[in-house]
């Protein structure tokens, strides 16, 4: 016997049956038999979709049919159902065959036939995954709460999980606790050590079991007055400026402090002192402005000594020089000073200076420039009298790449027995004009001034240079 497969509505089987098979029960009519018998010829005429009107179409040949003339065949419906098939499920892995008549029975229980949800809850699936919907899917299925007890379905019962008020949590905080959910609020507003509590004082946020700590150093922590004047609070942070500003008790130091006055009292004594001790604060001033004089002096000379020069080389730049010249002119003997200078490194100080109308012979119509020797801070350390080799120069400001410069240049070397090479004494100022220096009265004529660019934009520069040998130099 052979066996076929059939379909799940048995589409397979009646196109089968009906493909070449004809029967004539009826005396005198020829038709279609339907070999299934009365439920098959249903089914077949639901699947045409008549109710026995109409003309319809084989499904094999699709050659029209007279619904009216199909009628049922026993012998050929007992035939059939004695076929061997396969289950309609065989490809899914189900490994049943059977006749055709107990296909049903085994559709039945066939762990792979496709069975709706006994909860109805619209799903569909295989009768061997049934059980895990049953257990873990449907929404429609009964579950119990292992903490509170309650009974709900299985969409319910996802919504009650995680909040369930029966079930054991621990504190959100960490603080360690576990408690029963429906407890935890409570625990965490008023018990959790680890809450966060403001300060009742600066109002800053801060862990329950810290913030007693932090009201030792609070800022506005209301404290006392150590000075007893009657104040019982106010805030940490406004007690040094209470103490300095308005403790009536608190010991305060004199107004002339800082001129010598030691006193110290009761700021509601102050008054009282300050009136009494007038002609004390007043020697105290003079005394302090004394010293301040001699500190700034002491500073100016400090800084003039770091703006001088310690290479052994000046440029002096004279500016203004037309003016100057004709100042010069209207005052005899009228000098100019360059600044000071040293030969080096803690070595002697310096100073050229200049006679723009001239000076004994050159008076009138020379440039007349001489050096001295001023009082240094090293004068102990160096040997007497200045002897070193001295050079002046009047600098031709000429554009060397048109011209090569042409300096006026003398040279000469001190007389160590003339005075102002000796050591110097400290009464002597630097722009003493008692003490001349030792230098070239005649050193250019105002008319050689004018020949070349030692004159540009109303200046003159005048340089000096001093040669120290190197074994004296540090």
């Amino acid at each position: 016997m052979s066996t076929i497969q059939t379909g799940a509505g048995g589409r397979g089987l009646a196109s089968w049956a009906d493909s070449g098979r004809l029967s004539a029960e009826r005396p005198g009519e020829a038709g279609f038999s339907n070999p299934l018998g009365r439920e098959s010829r249903l089914q077949t005429e639901r699947e045409l979709g008549g109710r026995g009107e109409g003309v319809f179409k084989c499904p094999e040949d699709q050659l029209p049919l007279d619904y009216a003339k199909i009628y049922p065949d026993p012998d050929l419906e007992a035939q059939v159902l004695s076929l061997t098939i396969r289950c309609i499920h065989s490809e899914e892995g189900c490994r049943w065959s059977g006749t055709i008549r107990h296909l049903q029975a085994h559709l039945g229980t066939c762990s792979y036939n496709v069975v709706p949800c006994p909860n109805r809850c619209g799903t569909k699936s295989s009768r061997r995954d049934l059980p895990a919907h049953l257990q873990h899917d449907c929404p429609q299925r009964h579950l119990k709460c292992e903490f509170c007890g309650t009974d709900f379905t299985g969409e319910a019962f996802e919504n009650h999980q995680g909040l369930c008020p029966q079930e054991s949590v621990y504190c959100e905080n960490k603080c360690g606790a576990r408690m029963m959910r429906r407890l935890l609020s409570q625990h965490m507003l008023v018990e959790c050590p680890k809450r966060t509590q403001p300060c009742s004082y600066c109002a800053k946020d801060f862990l329950y079991d810290t913030i007693q700590n932090h009201e030792y150093q609070c800022p506005r922590y209301p404290v006392p007055c150590p000075n007893q004047c009657g104040v019982s609070s106010i805030a940490r942070e406004d007690l040094g400026g209470h103490l300095k500003e308005n403790c009536t008790t608190a010991l305060a130091l004199c107004p002339f402090k800082e001129a010598g006055c030691k006193h110290r009292c009761p700021k509601l004594a102050m008054s009282r002192h300050l009136d009494e001790s007038t002609k004390l604060h007043l020697g105290l001033m003079g005394a302090l402005v004394t010293r301040q004089r001699q500190e700034l002096a002491e500073l100016r000379r400090e800084v003039e000594e770091l703006a001088v020069g310690s290479d052994g080389v000046l440029i002096w730049k004279i500016a203004d020089y037309s003016r100057k010249l004709q100042e010069a002119k209207q005052r005899a003997n009228y000098e100019s000073f360059s600044p000071p200078f040293y030969t080096h490194r803690y070595g002697y100080k310096l100073q050229v200076s200049a006679f723009l109308n001239g000076n004994g012979s050159g008076e009138g119509s020379f440039l007349s420039v001489y050096i001295r020797v001023l009082p240094g801070q090293y004068d102990n350390l160096l040997e007497w009298p200045f002897s070193y080799r001295v050079t002046f120069s009047l600098l031709d400001q000429s554009d060397p790449s048109l011209s090569k410069p042409q300096h006026i240049t003398e040279t000469f070397l001190p007389d160590p027995n003339w005075k102002n090479f000796q050591k110097p004494g400290q009464g002597r100022a630097s722009l003493d004009e008692s003490l001349l220096g030792f230098g070239y009265p005649k050193f250019i004529s105002h008319e050689d001034i004018k020949k070349r660019n030692y004159v540009k934009d109303n200046a003159v520069f005048i340089k000096a240079l001093v040669e120290i040998p190197q074994k004296i130099m540090p």
